[in-house]
């Protein structure tokens, strides 16, 4: 099927509403996509883009109850990924020798997709154009890393069209194309949702490439997108979204996201979320499971907060994998000028909160110091958790605080730089030591033995050498064997 854009350009797209992953399993689809490609009938026929390879077939069938493939007279790839020139070879067997006009970095990437290297290819550069009759002209514009290095946008003279590739765009499958048709709420969502995910690493460069179009003085009457919808009523609103969005964006609100592996940090998470509101009714509290959640609406919302707190259970000494790799993420999404703080529960030893905590400082977030409760959080853990949600409303207040706070105990709240509670000192392995220590590490929860004091719990005298500990020796912290230590390394 296609549908009429405007004057000659008409919509031959394909529609998936069953698709739920893109980019292998790195976004989750909620509302399905679209592969937007556009045919232009001046004197010229050209096909800007093609559809996903899935749907090679199909395309092909579809465009060709439209017009004879023959009378096609170029093709314009904006980007060679496989969403958007999955279809090319498909295309190329019936109609070889066709005109390509892409950027440079987009034939590597054509040629390492589908092994074509003796395709007819047309290397464009920002500024040049293509004639293509009646008086309307091509233009093409550069993008590169929007997202990918070989992104480009083209610009349909007369009718004032930017097919804008991935900008401004959205996975959101619907049965109109235009965006004054569909609801505007889920649209934009879905918009910041795609923005927050994908383009937000290359947020410099989105407002350096929309200040460059917009230095061409070119009249946009509409933004076809590669994906979604087409933007028809006032296509300029997108655009200012975008601006917006590149902009360091925050709203006054904080994300809470955790993993726990009884509860226990889950329990910690909705004190610490009380403890914000009780003092910032105003600020939106939003809190996820990671190992239950769509991560990748968590990450929309890690785009919108101004700060965020991040949870997990201590297993093997290290963080939760979810947690891990949701941290990873947001390193890769590269976020600015927000604020972030770790916090969990453990048994033998916190290690979880202190990678955190570090993952965050190195990710470019401004961090408070982590919170730890020792096993299941009691009255008194619960208060303490909740304190620490009020001491962070309001070191992250965008606004005058008029609330006050819960009555605690004064024994009970504790700065933020302090974790709550402390972990318990490994013995003398605290003090320094010489170049000669001969202290050995427990592997698993960072207990150290010392020689010099030994361990009387277990009849292992001060003097002991580690050689001559009993083999029933067992970490005070975690209960396991001699062979879990090794060297301690000072």
């Amino acid at each position: 099927m296609t549908i009429h854009v405007k004057n000659n350009v008409h919509w031959v797209g394909q529609r998936d509403w069953e698709i739920q992953e893109f980019h292998g399993t790195e976004f989750k689809m909620t509302k399905g996509t679209s592969y937007n490609s556009y045919l232009i009938r001046e004197e010229k026929t050209v096909l800007i883009d093609t559809v996903d390879h899935r749907f090679s077939h199909q395309f092909l069938q579809n465009l060709e109850m439209e017009i004879d493939l023959n009378t096609i007279d170029y093709i314009v790839v904006n980007h060679a990924e496989e969403d958007h020139a999955g279809a090319l070879a498909a295309l190329l067997e019936r109609i070889p020798n066709t005109p390509i006009y892409c950027t440079e970095a987009a034939i590597d990437s054509i040629v390492g997709h589908h092994h074509h290297p003796e395709w007819n290819f047309n290397t464009v550069k920002t500024g040049d154009s293509l004639d293509i009759g009646n008086g309307k002209q091509l233009v093409f514009v550069e993008s590169p890393m929007l997202h990918w290095p070989d992104s480009m946008m083209t610009y349909l003279t007369g009718d004032a069209i930017l097919f804008s590739n991935d900008a401004f765009g959205q996975h959101y499958c619907d049965e109109h194309l235009f965006n004054d048709e569909v609801d505007q709420a889920e649209l934009m969502e879905q918009c910041l949702r795609y923005y927050s995910n994908i383009l937000t690493p290359f947020s410099n460069l989105v407002i350096a490439k929309i200040k460059e179009v917009l230095s061409f003085n070119l009249p946009v009457d509409m933004i076809a997108t590669s994906h979604g919808i087409v933007w028809r009523e006032n296509p300029v609103q997108i655009i200012e979204k975008y601006l917006e969005w590149a902009d360091n964006y925050q709203e006054d609100r904080i994300t809470i996201f955790y993993d726990s592996m009884s509860n226990n940090t889950r329990m910690m998470a909705d004190a610490i979320a009380q403890g914000i509101h009780d003092v910032d009714p105003g600020v939106a509290v939003k809190v996820f499971n990671v190992s239950r959640q769509d991560k990748n609406e968590i990450l929309a919302q890690v785009f919108r907060s101004k700060g965020i707190l991040v949870g997990s259970s201590t297993m093997n000494n290290v963080m939760m994998p979810k947690v891990a790799g949701m941290l990873e993420e947001i390193t890769g999404l590269r976020f600015k000028q927000k604020k972030a703080g770790a916090f969990g529960s453990y048994g033998w030893n916190g290690g979880a909160v202190d990678r955190i905590h570090s993952r965050l400082t190195d990710a470019g977030f401004e961090t408070v110091a982590g919170l730890k409760s020792k096993w299941r959080p009691d009255g008194k853990a619960m208060r303490i958790c909740r304190a620490h949600g009020q001491q962070v409303a309001k070191q992250w207040a965008l606004h005058e605080l008029n609330v006050q706070p819960m009555i605690v105990e004064e024994a009970e709240v504790q700065p933020l730089s302090v974790a709550v509670p402390a972990a318990k000192p490994a013995a003398a392995a605290q003090e320094s030591h010489g170049d000669d220590c001969q202290c050995m590490i427990c592997t698993v929860c960072n207990w150290v033995y010392d020689p010099a004091i030994g361990e009387p719990n277990q009849g292992v005298e001060p003097g002991t050498a580690w050689n001559d500990v009993p083999d029933y020796f067992l970490c005070p912290d975690c209960n396991l064997g001699k062979d879990v230590f090794a060297v301690h390394n000072r």
